[in-house]
């Protein structure tokens, strides 16, 4: 197979991948706020505490994101990417569908949101390794004009995959009734979704191993301990790689998942709340390769910068859009947030995490700021959203805390040199 073909390949099996594990870790997070807050917990609990409880196990699942990441970073720095692409896509798989046969609250008392957890924290597990080892086999195998282009795509794979969890139970809500949603029509996107990962795993299999890894191996330069070598030697860059995360993490799940229960709450109907979601992610995902392609040609710097400052500029605009009670400005409310201001911090993140470690730590390095910084901002924003709401019955403060999860990523990328004409090591 001639390098030209080799390398379109990489990049289909990276981004369909990619948005298998996406797609079944978002719909888990969209039927969060929809359904496992009536069926996992007891009815006598007060709705908003119910649905916070249903967004704590969203929230606890991120601390065992890094430690996934840590296990099979470890593997990828030591053995290879693309082994470890296998065994994350299996285990996020296996879990999915598991949780589409849950027993309810109902039949199994205390055990159904104990095992509800337990399948969402082994998710967190396949998620926390996917991402690292996804992006790096674009990465190294880009030329090195392209490399923002080929670290965009597998960043595709977050809006697809929030696009295919949000449409296929707006599909279920709409072809059932509430009822029947509720009693078994959110389980068919969890159980069918068996099919995707066995396309991905037959793409993944067929990929070669990153040539810039490979020549590490032949050099002799994989370290033993990865995730040693990262805290002793790459500190920095790990913390600056966390604080890079905090602005592409809070607000995507501010304006992709929280707020389907906030819409509703509002007085918007689920369907126009997940429809908004599903056009958002659309717009995104075709948006993304073109950020990568401009990253190639102005700098990864400015266009994070950008992206970053309309978040800043937008957090409180679009609390008005969504008080407006349309449902046109809700969607437009939610394709700015998502599909415009957040398209440009996520196409070029992966690519600054990929040029600011070496090889022999890369997997390491950058699955471990992206995982810290998404436990510390991810999986606790539609909890913390969700708090701020029932403390001040108002969205200011959740508007405030979108301002300060993007200064905190501002912060962080003046200490980041810009990398576009530099050669990865």
């Amino acid at each position: 197979m001639s390098d030209q073909k080799q390398r379109r390949r990489v990049l289909m099996a990276s981004l369909v991948g990619n948005s298998i594990e996406w797609f079944d870790y978002f719909l888990y997070s969209t039927a969060a706020g929809l359904v496992f807050n009536q069926l996992f917990f007891p009815k006598s609990m007060d709705p908003l505490v119910a649905l916070m409880a249903s967004y704590l196990t969203l929230a606890l699942t991120f601390v065992f994101r890094p430690l996934g990441g840590i296990l099979f970073a470890h593997i990828g720095d030591r053995i290879g990417r693309k082994k470890t692409l296998v065994m994350t896509l299996m285990l996020m798989g296996c879990s999915t569908v598991l949780i589409g046969l849950l027993p309810t609250y109902e039949q199994i008392g205390i055990w159904a949101p104990i095992l509800l957890i337990i399948l969402r924290i082994i998710q967190g597990f396949g998620i926390g390794g996917e991402w690292g080892g996804a992006l790096l086999i674009a990465v190294e195998h880009a030329e090195g004009k392209r490399r923002a282009f080929f670290g965009s795509v597998p960043q595709m794979g977050i809006p697809i995959g929030l696009l295919l969890g949000t449409f296929s139970l707006s599909v279920m809500s709409m072809v059932t009734t509430e009822e029947q949603f509720l009693s078994w029509g959110w389980r068919v996107p969890f159980i069918l979704s068996i099919v995707l990962v066995l396309l991905g795993l037959w793409l993944r299999k067929g990929i070669d191993e990153s040539p810039i890894f490979k020549e590490a191996q032949e050099q002799g330069k994989v370290v033993r301990i990865p995730i040693l070598e990262t805290l002793c030697n790459y500190w920095k860059e790990t913390l600056i790689s966390v604080g890079l995360k905090v602005v592409e993490t809070a607000p995507f799940y501010i304006f992709g998942t929280f707020v389907v229960s906030y819409a509703t709450l509002q007085g918007y109907s689920k369907s126009t709340a997940l429809n908004a979601v599903a056009i958002a992610s659309l717009v995104t995902a075709i948006l993304i390769p073109y950020m990568g392609i401009l990253g190639d040609r102005i700098g990864r710097k400015p266009l994070y910068i950008a992206g970053t400052i309309g978040i800043i500029l937008f957090a409180f605009p679009y609390f008005w859009m969504i008080h407006g009670k349309s449902d046109l400005l809700l969607i437009l409310a939610t394709i700015i947030g998502l599909g415009i201001l957040w398209t440009p911090v996520t196409a070029v993140l992966g690519t600054l995490y990929s040029e600011i470690f070496s090889t022999q730590v890369r997997y390491t390095g950058a699955t471990l700021g992206y995982q810290i910084g998404a436990a510390v901002a991810g999986g606790t924003a539609p909890f913390i959203a969700t708090a701020l709401l029932g403390t001040f019955n108002s969205w200011i403060p959740i508007a405030i805390y979108l301002v300060l999860t993007s200064l905190i990523s501002l912060l962080s990328i003046v200490s980041v040199r810009e990398t576009k004409d530099s050669s990865l090591n």
